[in-house]
């Protein structure tokens, strides 16, 4: 019983829902004690012989609005309680899905999307019925099961419904026991369902890889595998849920074995009538389904209990990011790194020291260095992604950034990612994502700006054009160029491209950096790139090597100190030299020809 007095809040807020459902399952209740009643009434008149036309009819009329009233009164209980389920369960929703907007992405390194995903819909719809039917079961059984055990003592024989009620202490006993094994069979059988739900979206989302290497045959025994695994689980569940019902079952049969007995010694001796005899054995046919509905009342708790835990596990789990800030105002000024040292959470790696230098109001910053060097751990940082040891590690305006309201910091930055996410909508609202009610000139003007605008218009549907689950129908540059749109068409104060240019051509490249300097006067940009081309005309470039600075300075400087800046740069332009050679007599041969 647990899982109610974790969710008394609900009940206290729905409490009109839930207080009318229980009335209108009352007179449900006593609707369903009177056709017993007629049916009793009736044999005694024929056995008597004094049934007539008249008192049949009114038998029968009785009856007939009886099931109606029947009728109106459940459908009236099916809303409200029915009802006030279906909202805890758009509550519970929303605040878990508030709950994963809201979280780190250390939240997500230690949790599968699958996993989360089973929280929201599988752990919720258990937790959902046992608001909703499990407060049915449990009304239903003391309700009806109540008014059938006095209406049978008081209207029939008190003795014979005691004698017949000595079996239920072990249906009690056995079914609580039931409960205990379900809780702990569910909890397993929901946990092998997250690790199908993870193993079924991340075969789905790397289908294009598993293809490419031949590993179809090998994903499919492991998703059996796992499969297998939950069928089983389940199954064991399912085995001791089979246990209520015959349970159950075998207890009414000796309450009727019971009342067989007895009662019919007790019509022997005038102690009740033929007529009350089959009216006490169809009362205890109702009783049939309170008992099984005390049966599903356990099932369904136990369910929504171990559910209700696994929520709990998620929602009570702390963000451990922006939380505790202290200036509402969104922040302005320089941006100076002081880093001694950082590790990422969980990971006992060093993977930024001794990274210092400043970012000054209207400059563009590249930062350069090998794959692993701790470029983009610079700017997890700077986006709160993650926080750095010490508060002061970082500042913004002379704030520390864990001063500032987190959603106003992040408001101020612009920023393309790597990874590129594309939604599966149309290119138009992919670009106009942060504001969708934005102007097409103002949408045509970014994409310009990112040189993707040629690109679109060239679709046959244009900025209309659907790009599939993560943008599956462009290719690497495009969606690269529609990234940068998105974040262009904000206006950042700072806009960040983390290796954002690595999947356009060098011409493509110039364009974009050319546009973005002409646009962006006065607002700060920080590149990081492997291409050296990519923060040549920056204001200042950092170069980094094993989570550290290693050199620092503008382009001409780097290329002076003949450091790994001027070497990279070195390679780079020779193997753009031949690249361009390459394409020069690729063009004469087509042209002689």
């Amino acid at each position: 019983m647990k899982v109610f007095k974790k969710l008394w809040w609900f009940f206290k807020r729905e409490k009109n829902s839930y207080i009318f459902g229980v009335i209108m399952l009352i007179l449900v209740a006593l609707m369903e004690l009177i056709p017993p009643q007629i049916i009793g009434r009736v044999i005694d008149s024929i056995t008597q012989g004094t049934l007539t036309p008249r008192s049949l009819t009114i038998f029968i009329v009785v009856l007939l609005v009886t099931a109606i009233f029947t009728y109106i009164f459940r459908y009236y209980w099916r809303i409200l309680i029915f009802g006030a389920s279906h909202r805890l369960g758009k509550i519970l929703r929303t605040r878990m899905f508030g709950k994963f907007s809201r979280m780190s992405p250390y939240f997500y390194q230690e949790r599968r999307t699958g996993d989360l995903m089973a929280h929201a819909t599988n752990d919720i719809r258990a937790v959902q019925n046992t608001a909703g039917p499990g407060i049915l079961t449990i009304a239903d059984s003391i309700i009806t099961g109540g008014a059938v055990l006095i209406t049978m003592a008081v209207t029939v024989s008190p003795k014979l419904t005691l004698i017949t009620m000595i079996p239920l202490p072990f249906m009690v006993i056995l079914t609580s026991y039931y409960g205990k094994l379900l809780n702990r069979g569910f909890r397993k059988a929901q946990a092998a369902f997250s690790e199908l739900n993870d193993k079924t979206q991340e075969s789905i989302a790397g289908i294009k890889v598993t293809k490419t290497f031949g590993y179809e045959e090998s994903d499919q025994k492991d998703f059996k595998a796992l499969s297998d695994d939950v069928v089983e689980k389940n199954l064991k569940v399912s085995k001791i849920d089979a246990l209520f019902d015959p349970t159950i079952m075998l207890v009414i049969g000796m309450s009727y074995f019971l009342a067989i007995i007895f009662g019919a010694e007790m019509v022997l001796s005038d102690e009740i009538t033929l007529g009350q005899l089959i009216t006490f054995t169809t009362y205890l046919g109702m009783m049939v389904w309170p008992l099984l509905a005390l049966g599903m009342f356990f099932n369904l708790v136990q369910r929504g209990r171990a559910s209700y835990e696994r929520i709990e596990e998620i929602m009570n789990t702390e963000n451990d990011i922006g939380h505790d800030y202290r200036i509402e105002d969104a922040p302005d000024g320089d941006i100076s790194l002081n880093i001694g040292a950082f590790n990422f959470p969980g990971d006992d790696e060093v993977a930024l020291r001794d990274v210092n230098f400043d970012i000054r109001k209207g400059q563009t910053v590249g930062i350069v260095g090998r794959t692993g060097s701790g470029k983009s751990a610079v700017i997890r940082l700077l986006l709160r992604e993650f926080d750095a040891n010490n508060p002061k590690d970082i500042t913004y305006g002379d704030v520390s950034l864990r001063d500032y309201n987190i959603s106003n910091l992040r408001a101020q930055f612009g920023y393309v990612p790597q990874d590129h996410f594309l939604f599966s909508t149309t290119i138009r609202e992919n670009i106009a994502f942060s504001n969708p009610v934005l102007d097409d000139e103002i949408i045509h003007e970014a994409s310009r700006l990112s040189n993707i605008h040629e690109d679109i218009l060239a679709f046959t549907d244009g900025y209309e054009t659907v790009v599939g689950e993560r943008g599956v129908s462009l290719s690497g540059g495009q969606k690269q160029r529609i990234s940068i749109a998105r974040a262009l068409i904000t206006d950042p104060e700072v806009l960040i491209l983390d290796d954002s240019l690595s999947a356009v051509d060098a011409q493509t490249e110039v364009n974009i950096l050319e546009n973005i300097s002409r646009v962006r006067q006065g607002k700060t940009n920080i590149i990081t790139a492997h291409r050296i081309s990519a923060v040549s005309k920056a204001d200042l470039i950092i170069v980094m090597d094993a989570g550290t600075i290693v050199e620092r300075g503008t382009h001409e400087e780097l290329l002076d100190a003949g450091g790994w800046y001027y070497e990279t740069h070195r390679q780079q332009a020779l193997r753009q030299n031949l690249t361009d050679e390459l394409d020069d007599l690729v063009k004469g041969d087509e042209s002689n020809e």
